[in-house]
């Protein structure tokens, strides 16, 4: 490439001579034209950068947007919670809590307060401060409820496993199968058939031929197993906790030993007749906290023959599982 050069005319010998700067002459255009250049490119990144905004302001706004992305889809997973433990409180105040017979957790505790101190005063001074503070209001108000409701849950599993042990004591079933006829049953008798006197008769008794099969009505503790001066002849007492009692009278054999622990559907003992009775039956009584209670009322005697004995096997396969 031929270089750019300047001539002029001189006038003395008529010939062109080429025009030679001096060095600081040349210094100074250098510096002139960078500094040009300078303002030239400063101008127009300034133009650029107004109008298309500057690569990193790009990639900082395109942070921005996805990090709003990021705290919508935050917010609505936090929604969809405190949803979920909305329901878990509705179904424990409506469903657990009134089978269990357990009192509604109250609505102060459930929504107890955290004090008045600013507790997000971290999070102030932000583009986004409002945003942030209520999603950590929102979190802390989930954490709030969890530990409530799981502290609820809790006090409801506890609830169920001593209902479930309760329903296990509770004298529920019919002492013998129930295709026999209930014989004389809760109420005053003018005549005793033995002594021939005006008694209370403090029990149900079943119409059963010598040696049936009599079984525990719950899971209990024998504490009476032997002979009862009381006219009950051969007789077993079974003590259920939480206040109940069962008695087996006029049996014919007994099968238990004081102190041993009996589960519902055992077999306990055989009818008789032994004691002051008339003939073959069972007496059989439930006592609550030491008053007489009605045993019609304890059992359900609709179930068929073959029910009540699909019952007691699944009784007793459970108890071996046991």
């Amino acid at each position: 490439m031929i270089r750019h050069r300047k001539y002029v005319l001189d006038l003395s010998d008529l010939q062109y001579k080429q025009v030679r700067l001096p060095w600081k002459k040349k210094f100074f255009n250098i510096l002139l034209w960078l500094a040009g250049s300078l303002v030239v490119a400063a101008i127009y990144g300034t133009f650029i950068e107004n109008i298309f905004g500057s690569p990193k302001e790009k990639m900082l706004s395109q942070q921005v947007e996805n990090m709003k992305l990021q705290y919508s889809l935050i917010g609505r997973e936090l929604d969809n919670s405190l949803a979920s433990l909305n329901s878990f409180r509705l179904s424990d105040d409506k469903r657990y809590r009134p089978i269990l017979d357990m009192d509604s957790v109250p609505g102060s505790y459930r929504k107890a307060g955290t004090g008045g101190v600013d507790r997000y005063s971290d999070l102030t001074g932000y583009i986004n401060s409002d945003l942030l503070i209520a999603y950590k209001s929102k979190l802390d108000e989930i954490k709030s409820m969890a530990t409530v409701q799981s502290e609820s849950f809790k006090t409801v599993a506890e609830k169920a496993i001593e209902w479930k042990k309760e329903m296990d004591h509770f004298p529920g079933i019919s002492p013998v199968s129930v295709k026999f006829r209930l014989g004389d049953s809760f109420r005053w008798r003018t005549i005793h058939p033995v002594l021939g006197v005006a008694r209370m008769h403090n029990g149900q008794d079943f119409e059963v031929p010598y040696g049936t099969d009599v079984y525990a009505t719950g899971d209990g503790t024998i504490i009476e197993s032997g002979w009862n001066s009381g006219g009950f002849g051969n007789c077993i007492v079974i003590d259920h906790g939480y206040g109940f009692q069962t008695v087996y009278g006029h049996l014919s054999d007994i099968k238990v030993v004081k102190g041993q622990s009996v589960k519902r559907g055992d077999l306990i003992g055989v009818s008789g007749s032994s004691g002051l009775s008339s003939g073959p039956h069972l007496h059989y009584q439930i006592e609550q906290y030491g008053t007489h209670k009605n045993p019609v009322n304890f059992f359900n005697n609709d179930v068929s023959v073959d029910e009540y004995k699909e019952m007691i096997q699944a009784f007793a396969s459970r108890a071996k599982q046991k």
